[in-house]
């Protein structure tokens, strides 16, 4: 078995990104690596991606802060 550390995420699939948009908006949605998370600025709202799956569910979003999208 192989021990990876704790930091280590499985990549998430980019041409995903090309076919998902935001549950709530319908617009694009923007991938942060380091985050792990789908954002979608139009709903303020980031989307967890976690095993390299993205959780499209508005009730397991978080909100963007006006920090983050550079209010």
């Amino acid at each position: 078995m192989i021990d990876l550390p704790k930091s280590y995420h499985p990549p998430m699939d980019i041409r995903l990104l090309e076919l998902l948009v935001c549950p709530v908006t319908k617009g694009p949605l923007e991938y942060d690596r380091e985050k792990q998370e789908l954002t979608s600025r139009s709903a303020r709202l980031a989307y967890p991606v976690r095993d390299g799956i993205p959780i499209m569910l508005e009730t397991e979003a978080r909100t963007l802060t006006d920090e983050e999208l550079g209010l």
